[in-house]
Protein backbone atom coordinates (compact mmCIF):
# COMPACT_ATOMS: atom_id res chain seq x y z
CA UNK A 1 0.00 0.00 0.00
CA UNK A 2 1.38 3.41 -0.97
CA UNK A 3 2.18 5.92 1.76
CA UNK A 4 0.30 9.12 0.84
CA UNK A 5 3.15 11.15 2.34
CA UNK A 6 5.21 10.46 -0.78
CA UNK A 7 2.79 12.63 -2.74
CA UNK A 8 3.83 15.75 -0.81
CA UNK A 9 6.92 16.46 -2.91
CA UNK A 10 9.37 14.92 -5.36
CA UNK A 11 12.27 14.66 -2.85
CA UNK A 12 9.92 12.97 -0.41
CA UNK A 13 9.27 10.27 -3.02
CA UNK A 14 12.91 9.21 -2.56
CA UNK A 15 12.60 9.11 1.24
CA UNK A 16 9.39 7.09 1.01
CA UNK A 17 10.99 4.72 -1.51
CA UNK A 18 13.88 4.11 0.89
CA UNK A 19 11.42 3.09 3.61
CA UNK A 20 9.40 0.87 1.28
CA UNK A 21 12.08 -0.67 -0.95
CA UNK A 22 15.23 -0.30 1.21
CA UNK A 23 17.96 -2.50 -0.33
CA UNK A 24 16.32 -3.00 -3.73
CA UNK A 25 18.30 -1.50 -6.58
CA UNK A 26 17.16 2.03 -7.41
CA UNK A 27 19.76 3.00 -10.02
CA UNK A 28 22.17 1.28 -12.37
CA UNK A 29 24.47 3.89 -13.91
CA UNK A 30 27.45 2.39 -15.69
CA UNK A 31 29.36 0.37 -13.11
CA UNK A 32 27.50 1.99 -10.21
CA UNK A 33 24.53 0.45 -8.43
CA UNK A 34 22.61 2.33 -5.76
CA UNK A 35 19.94 0.92 -3.50
CA UNK A 36 16.92 3.03 -2.63
CA UNK A 37 18.42 3.56 0.81
CA UNK A 38 21.74 4.73 -0.65
CA UNK A 39 19.92 7.03 -3.07
CA UNK A 40 17.99 8.55 -0.17
CA UNK A 41 21.25 9.21 1.68
CA UNK A 42 22.70 11.01 -1.35
CA UNK A 43 19.56 13.10 -1.83
CA UNK A 44 19.45 14.19 1.83
CA UNK A 45 23.15 15.07 1.59
CA UNK A 46 22.45 17.11 -1.55
CA UNK A 47 19.57 18.96 0.13
CA UNK A 48 21.84 19.86 3.03
CA UNK A 49 24.55 20.98 0.59
CA UNK A 50 22.10 23.08 -1.45
CA UNK A 51 20.99 24.87 1.70
CA UNK A 52 24.62 25.55 2.63
CA UNK A 53 25.27 26.78 -0.92
CA UNK A 54 22.58 29.39 -0.43
CA UNK A 55 19.61 27.92 -2.31
CA UNK A 56 16.51 29.39 -0.69
CA UNK A 57 12.80 28.63 -1.13
CA UNK A 58 11.65 29.96 -4.48
CA UNK A 59 15.14 30.33 -5.98
CA UNK A 60 15.41 29.13 -9.57
CA UNK A 61 18.42 26.96 -10.32
CA UNK A 62 19.48 25.82 -13.79
CA UNK A 63 20.33 22.17 -14.35
CA UNK A 64 22.11 21.26 -17.58
CA UNK A 65 23.53 17.76 -17.83
CA UNK A 66 22.98 14.43 -19.56
CA UNK A 67 20.92 11.67 -17.94
CA UNK A 68 22.77 10.43 -14.86
CA UNK A 69 22.49 9.65 -11.17
CA UNK A 70 23.90 13.10 -10.43
CA UNK A 71 21.11 14.81 -12.41
CA UNK A 72 18.51 13.11 -10.21
CA UNK A 73 20.34 13.83 -6.96
CA UNK A 74 20.99 17.45 -7.94
CA UNK A 75 17.34 18.02 -8.89
CA UNK A 76 16.08 16.54 -5.63
CA UNK A 77 18.70 18.48 -3.69
CA UNK A 78 17.62 21.79 -5.20
CA UNK A 79 13.94 21.01 -4.70
CA UNK A 80 14.45 19.71 -1.18
CA UNK A 81 16.00 23.05 -0.21
CA UNK A 82 12.85 24.72 -1.54
CA UNK A 83 14.40 25.72 -4.85
CA UNK A 84 12.83 25.44 -8.28
CA UNK A 85 14.65 23.39 -10.92
CA UNK A 86 15.01 24.88 -14.40
CA UNK A 87 15.94 21.89 -16.61
CA UNK A 88 18.08 22.93 -19.59
CA UNK A 89 18.26 21.21 -22.96
CA UNK A 90 21.78 19.80 -23.40
CA UNK A 91 21.48 20.33 -27.15
CA UNK A 92 21.08 24.09 -26.78
CA UNK A 93 23.84 26.51 -27.69
CA UNK A 94 25.15 29.05 -25.12
CA UNK A 95 22.94 31.89 -26.34
CA UNK A 96 19.84 29.67 -26.05
CA UNK A 97 20.79 28.60 -22.53
CA UNK A 98 21.60 32.16 -21.51
CA UNK A 99 18.14 33.39 -22.54
CA UNK A 100 16.43 30.79 -20.33
CA UNK A 101 18.72 31.39 -17.34
CA UNK A 102 18.17 35.13 -17.58
CA UNK A 103 14.42 34.88 -18.18
CA UNK A 104 13.94 32.52 -15.22
CA UNK A 105 16.10 34.65 -12.94
CA UNK A 106 18.25 31.63 -12.10
CA UNK A 107 20.64 32.29 -9.22
CA UNK A 108 22.86 29.25 -9.76
CA UNK A 109 23.74 26.61 -12.34
CA UNK A 110 24.42 22.91 -11.94
CA UNK A 111 26.00 21.44 -15.08
CA UNK A 112 28.06 18.62 -16.55
CA UNK A 113 29.73 18.46 -19.97
CA UNK A 114 27.81 16.70 -22.72
CA UNK A 115 29.48 15.30 -25.82
CA UNK A 116 32.57 17.47 -25.19
CA UNK A 117 30.47 20.61 -24.67
CA UNK A 118 31.34 22.53 -21.49
CA UNK A 119 28.20 24.55 -20.83
CA UNK A 120 29.67 26.72 -18.09
CA UNK A 121 32.67 27.71 -20.19
CA UNK A 122 30.46 28.41 -23.19
CA UNK A 123 28.12 30.57 -21.14
CA UNK A 124 31.00 32.54 -19.65
CA UNK A 125 32.16 33.41 -23.14
CA UNK A 126 28.66 34.21 -24.44
CA UNK A 127 27.21 35.93 -21.33
CA UNK A 128 30.02 36.69 -18.85
CA UNK A 129 27.74 38.70 -16.55
CA UNK A 130 24.99 36.10 -16.25
CA UNK A 131 23.85 35.97 -12.58
CA UNK A 132 23.55 32.16 -12.60
CA UNK A 133 27.29 31.91 -13.27
CA UNK A 134 28.15 33.45 -9.91
CA UNK A 135 27.38 30.08 -8.31
CA UNK A 136 28.18 27.02 -10.39
CA UNK A 137 28.34 23.36 -9.44
CA UNK A 138 29.80 20.71 -11.69
CA UNK A 139 28.16 17.30 -11.66
CA UNK A 140 31.58 15.78 -12.31
CA UNK A 141 34.51 15.71 -9.92
CA UNK A 142 36.74 18.23 -11.66
CA UNK A 143 34.95 21.44 -12.63
CA UNK A 144 37.91 22.56 -14.74
CA UNK A 145 37.81 26.12 -13.39
CA UNK A 146 35.90 28.24 -10.93
CA UNK A 147 33.02 26.61 -9.12
CA UNK A 148 32.53 23.46 -7.11
CA UNK A 149 33.09 19.89 -8.22
CA UNK A 150 30.46 17.31 -7.27
CA UNK A 151 32.27 15.97 -4.19
CA UNK A 152 33.06 19.50 -3.06
CA UNK A 153 29.41 20.41 -3.33
CA UNK A 154 28.21 17.37 -1.39
CA UNK A 155 30.81 18.04 1.34
CA UNK A 156 28.98 21.29 2.14
CA UNK A 157 26.12 19.23 3.54
CA UNK A 158 26.78 18.98 7.25
CA UNK A 159 23.28 19.39 8.70
CA UNK A 160 21.12 16.43 7.72
CA UNK A 161 18.46 17.34 10.28
CA UNK A 162 18.00 20.70 8.55
CA UNK A 163 17.71 18.87 5.23
CA UNK A 164 14.94 16.62 6.52
CA UNK A 165 13.13 19.62 7.98
CA UNK A 166 13.34 21.44 4.66
CA UNK A 167 11.87 18.47 2.81
CA UNK A 168 9.12 18.22 5.45
CA UNK A 169 8.10 21.82 4.74
CA UNK A 170 7.40 21.18 1.06
CA UNK A 171 3.77 20.86 -0.03
CA UNK A 172 2.12 19.57 -3.22
CA UNK A 173 1.30 23.18 -4.17
CA UNK A 174 4.93 24.31 -4.12
CA UNK A 175 6.52 24.89 -7.52
CA UNK A 176 8.95 22.08 -8.38
CA UNK A 177 10.20 23.19 -11.77
CA UNK A 178 9.95 25.72 -14.55
CA UNK A 179 10.27 23.83 -17.82
CA UNK A 180 10.97 26.00 -20.82
CA UNK A 181 9.18 25.14 -24.01
CA UNK A 182 9.51 26.94 -27.31
CA UNK A 183 6.46 28.63 -28.70
CA UNK A 184 5.05 30.17 -31.82
CA UNK A 185 6.37 33.60 -30.81
CA UNK A 186 9.91 32.34 -31.26
CA UNK A 187 10.86 32.80 -27.59
CA UNK A 188 10.96 29.91 -25.10
CA UNK A 189 8.37 30.21 -22.32
CA UNK A 190 8.78 28.83 -18.80
CA UNK A 191 5.98 26.46 -17.82
CA UNK A 192 5.35 26.51 -14.07
CA UNK A 193 4.60 23.08 -12.57
CA UNK A 194 4.12 21.94 -8.98
CA UNK A 195 5.20 18.86 -7.05
CA UNK A 196 1.61 17.71 -6.65
CA UNK A 197 0.72 17.99 -10.33
CA UNK A 198 3.55 15.73 -11.44
CA UNK A 199 3.14 13.20 -8.64
CA UNK A 200 -0.59 12.86 -9.21
CA UNK A 201 -0.30 12.50 -12.99
CA UNK A 202 2.61 10.10 -13.08
CA UNK A 203 1.55 8.21 -9.98
CA UNK A 204 -1.63 7.34 -11.87
CA UNK A 205 0.15 6.66 -15.18
CA UNK A 206 2.74 4.31 -13.71
CA UNK A 207 0.07 2.37 -11.80
CA UNK A 208 -2.10 2.11 -14.94
CA UNK A 209 0.87 0.88 -16.95
CA UNK A 210 1.61 -1.75 -14.30
CA UNK A 211 5.00 -0.55 -12.99
CA UNK A 212 6.24 -3.02 -10.37
CA UNK A 213 9.25 -3.73 -8.16
CA UNK A 214 10.28 -6.51 -10.54
CA UNK A 215 10.73 -3.99 -13.38
CA UNK A 216 13.81 -2.27 -14.76
CA UNK A 217 13.40 0.87 -16.86
CA UNK A 218 16.00 1.95 -19.42
CA UNK A 219 15.36 5.71 -19.51
CA UNK A 220 16.48 7.05 -22.88
CA UNK A 221 14.43 10.29 -23.24
CA UNK A 222 16.41 13.18 -21.71
CA UNK A 223 15.76 14.24 -18.15
CA UNK A 224 15.29 17.86 -19.21
CA UNK A 225 12.00 16.69 -20.76
CA UNK A 226 8.99 15.32 -18.87
CA UNK A 227 9.30 12.08 -20.84
CA UNK A 228 12.60 11.18 -19.17
CA UNK A 229 12.16 13.01 -15.88
CA UNK A 230 8.55 12.51 -14.82
CA UNK A 231 7.40 9.54 -16.89
CA UNK A 232 10.91 8.13 -16.36
CA UNK A 233 12.76 8.15 -13.05
CA UNK A 234 10.03 9.83 -10.98
CA UNK A 235 7.32 7.38 -12.04
CA UNK A 236 9.74 4.52 -11.41
CA UNK A 237 10.67 5.51 -7.87
CA UNK A 238 6.99 5.61 -6.93
CA UNK A 239 6.82 1.85 -7.52
CA UNK A 240 10.31 0.59 -6.69
CA UNK A 241 11.34 0.20 -10.34
CA UNK A 242 15.08 0.14 -11.10
CA UNK A 243 16.15 3.08 -13.26
CA UNK A 244 18.94 2.78 -15.83
CA UNK A 245 19.72 6.26 -17.18
CA UNK A 246 21.17 6.47 -20.70
CA UNK A 247 23.03 9.68 -21.47
CA UNK A 248 23.23 9.25 -25.26
CA UNK A 249 21.07 6.85 -27.23
CA UNK A 250 23.00 4.16 -29.05
CA UNK A 251 20.88 1.28 -30.35
CA UNK A 252 23.61 -1.33 -29.99
CA UNK A 253 24.41 -0.34 -26.42
CA UNK A 254 20.70 -0.18 -25.59
CA UNK A 255 20.24 -3.75 -26.83
CA UNK A 256 23.14 -4.92 -24.65
CA UNK A 257 21.69 -3.16 -21.61
CA UNK A 258 18.25 -4.64 -22.20
CA UNK A 259 19.75 -8.12 -22.25
CA UNK A 260 22.17 -7.63 -19.33
CA UNK A 261 19.81 -5.79 -16.97
CA UNK A 262 16.63 -7.60 -18.02
CA UNK A 263 14.98 -4.31 -18.91
CA UNK A 264 11.19 -4.56 -18.92
CA UNK A 265 10.06 -0.93 -19.45
CA UNK A 266 11.13 1.26 -22.34
CA UNK A 267 9.31 4.48 -23.25
CA UNK A 268 10.29 6.90 -25.97
CA UNK A 269 9.62 8.38 -29.41
CA UNK A 270 9.14 6.01 -32.40
CA UNK A 271 12.70 6.76 -33.58
CA UNK A 272 14.14 4.66 -30.74
CA UNK A 273 12.12 1.60 -31.64
CA UNK A 274 12.83 1.95 -35.36
CA UNK A 275 16.56 2.00 -34.60
CA UNK A 276 16.37 -1.00 -32.26
CA UNK A 277 14.44 -3.00 -34.85
CA UNK A 278 16.91 -2.18 -37.61
CA UNK A 279 20.09 -2.81 -35.64
CA UNK A 280 22.10 -5.79 -36.94
CA UNK A 281 22.59 -7.18 -33.41
CA UNK A 282 18.92 -7.21 -32.54
CA UNK A 283 18.22 -10.83 -33.50
CA UNK A 284 21.18 -12.03 -31.40
CA UNK A 285 20.03 -10.38 -28.18
CA UNK A 286 17.67 -11.82 -25.58
CA UNK A 287 14.90 -9.22 -25.40
CA UNK A 288 12.34 -11.43 -23.74
CA UNK A 289 12.29 -9.26 -20.59
CA UNK A 290 10.69 -6.32 -22.44
CA UNK A 291 7.13 -5.87 -21.24
CA UNK A 292 5.73 -2.32 -21.42
CA UNK A 293 6.29 0.46 -23.91
CA UNK A 294 4.68 3.81 -24.55
CA UNK A 295 5.58 5.92 -27.53
CA UNK A 296 4.42 9.42 -28.22
CA UNK A 297 5.37 12.54 -30.08
CA UNK A 298 4.09 11.51 -33.51
CA UNK A 299 1.80 9.09 -35.29
CA UNK A 300 2.58 5.41 -34.66
CA UNK A 301 2.16 3.14 -37.69
CA UNK A 302 0.31 -0.06 -36.87
CA UNK A 303 3.16 -1.96 -38.52
CA UNK A 304 5.55 -0.55 -35.89
CA UNK A 305 3.31 -1.76 -33.08
CA UNK A 306 3.25 -5.24 -34.63
CA UNK A 307 7.05 -5.24 -34.95
CA UNK A 308 7.55 -4.02 -31.38
CA UNK A 309 5.51 -6.95 -30.10
CA UNK A 310 6.85 -9.57 -32.49
CA UNK A 311 10.53 -8.63 -32.80
CA UNK A 312 11.17 -6.67 -29.58
CA UNK A 313 9.01 -8.91 -27.37
CA UNK A 314 6.82 -6.21 -25.82
CA UNK A 315 3.58 -7.42 -24.26
CA UNK A 316 2.03 -3.95 -24.10
CA UNK A 317 2.51 -1.01 -26.47
CA UNK A 318 0.73 2.24 -25.60
CA UNK A 319 0.41 5.75 -26.99
CA UNK A 320 -0.20 9.04 -25.22
CA UNK A 321 -0.62 12.76 -25.74
CA UNK A 322 0.41 15.72 -23.68
CA UNK A 323 2.27 18.99 -23.72
CA UNK A 324 4.48 20.61 -21.14
CA UNK A 325 1.68 23.00 -20.20
CA UNK A 326 -0.41 19.98 -19.15
CA UNK A 327 2.37 18.33 -17.11
CA UNK A 328 2.97 16.49 -20.42
CA UNK A 329 0.05 14.10 -19.87
CA UNK A 330 -3.51 14.56 -21.13
CA UNK A 331 -4.62 11.23 -22.60
CA UNK A 332 -3.30 7.72 -23.00
CA UNK A 333 -4.41 4.39 -24.35
CA UNK A 334 -4.88 1.59 -21.85
CA UNK A 335 -3.19 -1.84 -21.74
CA UNK A 336 -6.29 -3.64 -23.02
CA UNK A 337 -6.80 -1.36 -26.05
CA UNK A 338 -6.50 -2.78 -29.56
CA UNK A 339 -3.48 -2.13 -31.75
CA UNK A 340 -5.71 -0.12 -34.05
CA UNK A 341 -6.73 2.16 -31.16
CA UNK A 342 -3.09 2.63 -30.14
CA UNK A 343 -2.05 3.46 -33.71
CA UNK A 344 -5.05 5.64 -34.53
CA UNK A 345 -5.51 7.59 -31.29
CA UNK A 346 -3.82 8.79 -28.11
CA UNK A 347 -6.50 7.17 -25.95
CA UNK A 348 -8.85 8.65 -23.37
CA UNK A 349 -8.21 11.54 -20.98
CA UNK A 350 -6.57 10.62 -17.69
CA UNK A 351 -8.83 10.67 -14.59
CA UNK A 352 -9.99 14.04 -13.27
CA UNK A 353 -8.93 15.80 -16.48
CA UNK A 354 -11.42 17.18 -18.99
CA UNK A 355 -10.86 17.43 -22.74
CA UNK A 356 -13.08 19.25 -25.19
CA UNK A 357 -12.74 20.24 -28.85
CA UNK A 358 -13.96 23.61 -30.08
CA UNK A 359 -14.42 25.34 -33.41
CA UNK A 360 -12.92 28.81 -34.15
CA UNK A 361 -15.93 30.49 -32.52
CA UNK A 362 -15.38 28.56 -29.28
CA UNK A 363 -18.32 26.19 -29.66
CA UNK A 364 -17.77 22.55 -28.71
CA UNK A 365 -17.77 20.19 -31.70
CA UNK A 366 -19.34 16.70 -31.72
CA UNK A 367 -17.44 13.38 -31.95
CA UNK A 368 -15.91 12.90 -35.38
CA UNK A 369 -15.45 16.62 -36.04
CA UNK A 370 -12.12 18.42 -35.88
CA UNK A 371 -11.54 21.12 -33.29
CA UNK A 372 -8.92 22.73 -31.11
CA UNK A 373 -7.97 20.54 -28.15
CA UNK A 374 -8.67 22.25 -24.82
CA UNK A 375 -7.75 20.76 -21.45
CA UNK A 376 -8.90 21.51 -17.93
CA UNK A 377 -7.83 19.85 -14.70
CA UNK A 378 -5.20 19.59 -11.98
CA UNK A 379 -2.49 18.97 -14.61
CA UNK A 380 -2.75 22.42 -16.25
CA UNK A 381 0.18 24.76 -15.62
CA UNK A 382 -0.02 27.61 -13.15
CA UNK A 383 1.17 29.80 -16.03
CA UNK A 384 4.29 30.94 -17.82
CA UNK A 385 7.11 32.35 -15.75
CA UNK A 386 7.12 36.16 -15.77
CA UNK A 387 4.76 36.27 -18.75
CA UNK A 388 1.19 37.13 -17.71
CA UNK A 389 0.12 37.97 -21.27
CA UNK A 390 1.16 34.58 -22.61
CA UNK A 391 -0.49 32.91 -19.61
CA UNK A 392 -3.79 34.70 -20.25
CA UNK A 393 -3.64 33.72 -23.91
CA UNK A 394 -3.05 30.04 -23.09
CA UNK A 395 -5.34 29.45 -20.09
CA UNK A 396 -8.73 31.16 -20.08
CA UNK A 397 -10.71 32.41 -17.07
CA UNK A 398 -12.54 29.07 -16.78
CA UNK A 399 -9.27 27.15 -16.52
CA UNK A 400 -9.24 25.72 -20.05
CA UNK A 401 -5.78 25.33 -21.58
CA UNK A 402 -5.97 26.22 -25.27
CA UNK A 403 -3.38 23.86 -26.76
CA UNK A 404 -3.53 25.05 -30.37
CA UNK A 405 -3.51 21.38 -31.39
CA UNK A 406 -6.26 20.17 -33.68
CA UNK A 407 -7.89 16.90 -32.60
CA UNK A 408 -10.82 14.59 -33.16
CA UNK A 409 -12.73 12.50 -30.62
CA UNK A 410 -14.34 9.18 -31.53
CA UNK A 411 -17.54 7.81 -30.02
CA UNK A 412 -15.56 6.04 -27.26
CA UNK A 413 -13.80 9.23 -26.21
CA UNK A 414 -10.44 8.41 -27.78
CA UNK A 415 -8.52 11.49 -28.89
CA UNK A 416 -6.66 11.61 -32.19
CA UNK A 417 -4.34 14.52 -32.91
CA UNK A 418 -4.92 15.74 -36.45
CA UNK A 419 -2.50 18.66 -36.56
CA UNK A 420 0.03 19.62 -33.90
CA UNK A 421 0.10 23.32 -33.17
CA UNK A 422 -0.46 24.15 -36.80
CA UNK A 423 3.18 24.65 -37.81
CA UNK A 424 5.08 22.78 -35.12
CA UNK A 425 6.77 19.56 -36.18
CA UNK A 426 8.45 16.80 -34.18
CA UNK A 427 12.04 15.72 -34.85
CA UNK A 428 12.76 12.36 -33.24
CA UNK A 429 10.55 13.23 -30.28
CA UNK A 430 11.64 16.88 -29.91
CA UNK A 431 9.18 19.69 -30.60
CA UNK A 432 10.53 22.06 -33.27
CA UNK A 433 8.88 25.47 -33.69
CA UNK A 434 9.42 27.19 -37.05
CA UNK A 435 9.11 30.73 -35.64
CA UNK A 436 11.99 30.13 -33.23
CA UNK A 437 14.18 28.51 -35.90
CA UNK A 438 13.41 31.30 -38.38
CA UNK A 439 14.39 33.90 -35.77
CA UNK A 440 17.75 32.17 -35.33
CA UNK A 441 18.37 31.71 -39.08
CA UNK A 442 17.81 35.42 -39.71
CA UNK A 443 21.01 36.03 -37.75
CA UNK A 444 22.93 34.26 -40.53
CA UNK A 445 24.55 36.90 -42.76
CA UNK A 446 23.54 35.17 -45.98
CA UNK A 447 19.83 34.88 -45.06
CA UNK A 448 17.53 37.81 -45.86
CA UNK A 449 14.18 36.07 -45.43
CA UNK A 450 13.31 32.55 -44.36
CA UNK A 451 10.33 30.26 -43.78
CA UNK A 452 10.69 26.85 -42.15
CA UNK A 453 8.27 23.95 -42.56
CA UNK A 454 8.24 20.40 -41.27
CA UNK A 455 8.61 17.72 -43.94
CA UNK A 456 8.46 13.90 -43.71
CA UNK A 457 11.58 11.90 -42.86
CA UNK A 458 11.79 8.10 -42.82
CA UNK A 459 13.84 7.87 -39.62
CA UNK A 460 13.12 11.02 -37.61
CA UNK A 461 9.42 11.28 -38.46
CA UNK A 462 9.78 14.90 -39.50
CA UNK A 463 12.65 17.32 -40.12
CA UNK A 464 12.85 20.97 -41.06
CA UNK A 465 13.11 22.44 -44.54
CA UNK A 466 14.16 26.09 -44.73
CA UNK A 467 13.07 28.18 -47.70
CA UNK A 468 15.64 30.97 -47.88
CA UNK A 469 15.76 34.26 -49.75
CA UNK A 470 19.53 34.98 -49.89
CA UNK A 471 20.86 38.30 -48.66
CA UNK A 472 22.00 40.67 -51.43
CA UNK A 473 25.57 40.09 -52.52
CA UNK A 474 25.74 36.58 -51.04
CA UNK A 475 25.70 33.20 -52.71
CA UNK A 476 24.90 30.68 -49.94
CA UNK A 477 24.71 26.93 -50.48
CA UNK A 478 22.59 24.37 -48.70
CA UNK A 479 25.73 23.12 -46.98
CA UNK A 480 26.79 26.58 -45.78
CA UNK A 481 23.39 27.37 -44.27
CA UNK A 482 23.17 23.99 -42.55
CA UNK A 483 26.73 24.38 -41.24
CA UNK A 484 25.88 27.81 -39.80
CA UNK A 485 22.74 26.39 -38.19
CA UNK A 486 24.71 23.56 -36.58
CA UNK A 487 26.98 26.14 -34.97
CA UNK A 488 24.17 28.29 -33.66
CA UNK A 489 21.22 26.12 -32.63
CA UNK A 490 20.33 22.79 -31.08
CA UNK A 491 20.78 19.90 -33.52
CA UNK A 492 17.08 18.98 -33.64
CA UNK A 493 16.29 22.53 -34.79
CA UNK A 494 18.82 22.43 -37.64
CA UNK A 495 17.00 22.23 -41.00
CA UNK A 496 17.94 19.07 -42.87
CA UNK A 497 16.94 20.67 -46.18
CA UNK A 498 17.45 24.17 -47.57
CA UNK A 499 15.72 25.56 -50.65
CA UNK A 500 16.62 28.94 -52.17
CA UNK A 501 13.87 31.16 -53.60
CA UNK A 502 13.67 34.68 -55.01
CA UNK A 503 10.63 35.44 -52.83
CA UNK A 504 8.47 33.64 -50.28
CA UNK A 505 4.87 33.00 -51.32
CA UNK A 506 2.53 35.26 -49.36
CA UNK A 507 -1.18 35.99 -49.16
CA UNK A 508 -2.86 39.42 -49.25
CA UNK A 509 -2.03 39.91 -45.57
CA UNK A 510 1.64 39.17 -46.36
CA UNK A 511 1.51 35.95 -44.35
CA UNK A 512 3.81 33.26 -45.74
CA UNK A 513 1.83 30.46 -47.40
CA UNK A 514 3.48 27.52 -45.71
CA UNK A 515 1.08 25.00 -47.22
CA UNK A 516 2.43 26.08 -50.61
CA UNK A 517 5.98 25.47 -49.42
CA UNK A 518 5.12 21.99 -48.13
CA UNK A 519 3.47 21.22 -51.47
CA UNK A 520 6.59 22.42 -53.30
CA UNK A 521 8.77 20.12 -51.23
CA UNK A 522 6.50 17.14 -51.78
CA UNK A 523 6.61 17.84 -55.52
CA UNK A 524 10.39 17.74 -55.46
CA UNK A 525 10.90 21.48 -55.92
CA UNK A 526 14.57 22.42 -55.47
CA UNK A 527 13.68 26.09 -55.07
Amino acid sequence: MRDDQEFLSIPNVVRAAARRFADRTALVDGDRRLSFWELKDQVVQAVSAAIALGVRPGDRVGLCAPNSTEWIVAACGIQGAGGIVVPLNTRFKPQELAYILRKSGATALFAAPFQKTDFVDGLKQAEPGLPALRTTVSLVEEPGGAGLGWSGFLSLGTDRAAAHSAIDRLTPDDVSDVMFTSGTTGHPKGVILTHGQSLRAYGWMSAEYGFDTADSFLVIPPFFHCFGYKAGWLASFLHGVTVIPMAVFDAGRALRLIERERVSILLGPPTIFHDLLRHPDRADRDLSSLRVSMTGGSTIPESLIHAMKKDLSFDIVLSAYGLTESTALVSTTRPDDTEETVARTTGRPIPDVEVRLTDPSGREVPPGADGEVQVRGYNVTRGYWDDPEATAAAVDEDGWLHTGDIGRLDDLGNLAIVDRKKEMYIVGGFNAYPAEIEKLLLECASVAQVAVVGVPDARMGEVGCAYVVPAPGTDPTEESVVAWARENMANFKVPRHVRFVDALPRNASLKVLKDDLRARFEAGDRG
